[in-house]
């Protein structure tokens, strides 16, 4: 371990409670982790009790709802400590125990619900709640203002969620959350609090809610059982359903950072142990959720603004996982706890290679939030794009082989990649072939913009492991049908990628694909761009030219909106990215077609009018989608064992091309 790391080593308390390290699991939604009476089910158990083997000091669960009557939730959906309590304690009882055997501390998060930002294909957004009649995040409904009686009903039911959880093991509670915009975080807020009785006007009153979910807790458990706030100083609200960019200019409607500090006192007055901070809120959910394009650790001069007015231990999450940076921030005071969440739903054991200074061996989250929020979203379960045995830790563990095979790879961008290390780790020979000098495939070109760091450490990761796991690899070698008959296997895959589409546009400009312009970074480009098709590979070129490369950018794309036809991801990632954009300084030209170049740069068409106008541009990159590259599967395909992994097979993106390589090279 390297010296500097060694303060995220040190023990700390959250009051009472002795945490081993400074490494805590940030709660994350548990999908998919709970089972039909109201308990974890076995993946659940599995999936927090690997983070805990991986060395993590303090696991926060994702969230579970206390009280189902005033708000309603879908079960099975999430655990919940009061729904059925005899199968909470057993079911939890055995996963409290399994964590504890590793010196690690699980504390249970629990909500007070969702209020206007309830999720629209749950039951709770059929009749949605709120602390005044508002307007809900997502759809054009009108929310319903509690009654005192239901504040009521929901502090009592956290008080018995809370004796509950504690029978059942758990280490002390989280809230969920005077963060974010959820419904407790909507009776803070005085956007939405327009009551006029003891819940609302000040800003204590605004927080009583709060205040009496912590004084129940003391009631029903004691005085000296943990509670942590999960706490949000800044909403970045620019108006209702409006949120703001890093760097934009606004005035804030929700809590700003005077009041934001001023109620960070309050909390810690009315008895919570620890406040976990972030910022942001579902109307500028990028801020909470944050995609690759928001800067490592963004959370960190907010966190240290709420440790300088408090004297209770602040826990920060926020793309925390360079140990530089995190290392850094506790030494130099700015936070106590080093909050991961996305990075080890990737590597379960970061905390322990970390601990033995195998940096190299932790492999990276790339911040694309496609396995975990948008499979919440899209699925309602959490799994990692590029760890497909996240949260399937029982069921796709490592299958023993009977025989050794041979197993012939061609091409080395991430789905052969991911095949060499799942079958030399179970025991079986790949031999892994490149036509290119380089392994990485279609990831390194995507990988060139400075936002896609992650990207490239991803590369670097496979890279050492199958190294390190001894896979013969051979670049500069383009296999053949021919070639490969002359050869002798067990087992063919074919992982040669994806082509990208083209079509002609004249020759009176450069005209380029994406792929292309990507790996020889826009040279010779010129200074004024024009890329045709706004999904998500051409909004991240422009965005790359424009921010990286100070070039000028039209964006062309012929439906109504940006990203409009993307596989499923996170809608954080695709709303920052719509709107940054146009902020950058791109224009961008909806309903629109190219026709041909021009002299002085490309002639378009409006799909609506049919009118046709000139923009200058030195030179146009196609960005309309991607084909497989399937031509040696063809030829192939009638061979005894062969498979088409990732963009050969469909064309989509790396979480799919992990995946798809995971599930057949685990069952060879």
């Amino acid at each position: 371990m390297k010296e500097q790391y060694r303060i995220l080593f040190d023990p700390m308390r959250i009051g009472k409670l002795e945490l081993k390290n400074r490494f805590v699991m940030a709660p994350m939604g548990p999908l998919g982790l709970g089972d039909a009476d109201g308990g974890f089910n076995q993946r659940g158990i599995d999936y927090y009790t690997e983070r805990a083997e991986g060395g993590i000091g303090m696991i926060v669960t994702g969230v579970t709802f206390p009280d189902t009557d005033v708000e309603e939730h879908s079960c099975p959906g999430v655990p919940s400590p009061t729904l059925n309590e005899h199968q909470f304690v057993r079911s939890s009882r055995e996963m409290t125990e399994r964590i504890h055997a590793y010196g690690a501390k699980i504390i249970l998060m629990m909500s007070g619900g969702f209020g206007r930002v309830s999720i629209p294909e749950d039951q709770g957004a059929e009749n949605p709640v709120a602390p005044s009649p508002i307007q809900h995040r997502w759809l054009d409904k009108t929310c319903r203002e509690l009654s005192i009686e239901e504040i009521h009903h929901i502090v009592k039911m956290f008080g018995e969620g809370a004796r509950t959880a504690k029978r059942a093991g758990f280490d002390g509670i989280m809230i969920h959350a005077v963060h974010e915009g959820y419904l407790i975080d909507q009776f803070a807020i005085s956007m939405f609090n327009n009551r006029t009785d003891e819940y609302g006007g000040s800003l204590e009153n605004r927080l009583r809610f709060a205040r009496e979910i912590r004084e129940e807790i003391a009631r029903t458990c004691g005085q000296d059982y943990p509670v942590i706030m999960r706490f949000s100083p800044k909403s970045f609200i620019k108006d209702w359903r409006e949120g703001a960019l890093p760097g934009e200019e606004f005035e804030e409607k929700g809590r700003d950072l005077p009041e934001g500090l001023e109620a960070a006192q309050l909390l810690v007055k009315y008895g919570y142990d620890a406040l976990d901070v972030d910022v942001g809120s579902y109307d500028s959910w990028w801020w909470s959720h944050p995609p690759m394009y928001q800067e490592k650790g963004l959370y960190l001069p907010y966190a240290k603004m709420v440790k300088d007015v408090v004297d209770v231990p602040i826990i920060c999450a926020g793309r925390m996982d360079d140990p530089e940076l995190s290392s850094g921030a506790v030494r130099s005071g700015m936070i106590d706890f080093v909050s991961l969440g996305r990075p080890v739903l990737a590597d379960p054991d970061y905390v322990n290679k970390l601990r033995a200074g195998r940096e190299a061996d932790i492999r990276p989250c790339i911040s694309c939030q496609e396995g975990c929020m948008g499979r919440i979203q899209n699925f309602s379960l959490i799994n990692c794009a590029v760890n497909p045995q996240c949260a399937r830790e029982r069921y796709f563990a490592y299958t023993p082989i009977l025989k050794k095979k041979k197993v012939v790879i061609v091409g080395g961008g991430v789905a052969g990649m991911e095949a060499a290390r799942v079958l030399a780790i179970r025991g079986h020979e790949p031999v892994l072939y490149e036509k290119s000098g380089a392994l990485g495939g279609a990831l390194a070109e995507a990988g060139v913009p400075s936002f896609k760091e992650d990207d490239r450490a991803l590369i670097r990761w496979y890279e050492h492991t199958i190294r390190q796991l001894g896979v013969e690899i051979h670049l500069n070698t383009e296999l053949t049908a021919e070639k490969l008959a002359q050869m002798s296997y067990d087992t063919l895959l074919i992982a040669t990628g994806g082509l990208a589409k083209t079509f002609s546009l004249g020759s009176e400009k450069p005209v380029v694909d994406a792929k292309t312009a990507l790996r020889t970074r826009a040279e010779g480009l010129g200074d004024r761009v024009a890329v045709i098709g706004g999904g998500m590979v051409g909004c991240e070129i422009a965005l790359w030219l424009a921010k990286d490369l100070k070039k000028q950018v039209t964006v062309v794309e012929a439906l109504d909106r940006l990203m409009a036809v993307n596989a499923p991801i996170c809608s954080a990632n695709r709303d920052m990215l719509e709107r940054l954009i146009p902020f950058t300084g791109c224009d961008v030209r909806l309903h629109t077609t190219a026709v041909r170049t021009t002299e002085t740069g490309l002639l378009l068409r409006d799909l609506k009018s049919g009118e046709e106008n000139g923009i200058a541009a030195d030179s146009v990159i196609l960005a309309v989608g991607f084909v497989p590259n399937d031509r040696l599967f063809r030829e192939l395909r009638d061979s005894d064992e062969i498979y088409a992994l990732g963009d050969c097979r469909q064309f989509k993106n790396v979480h799919q091309a992990v995946w798809d390589a995971f599930e057949v090279a685990n069952h060879i």
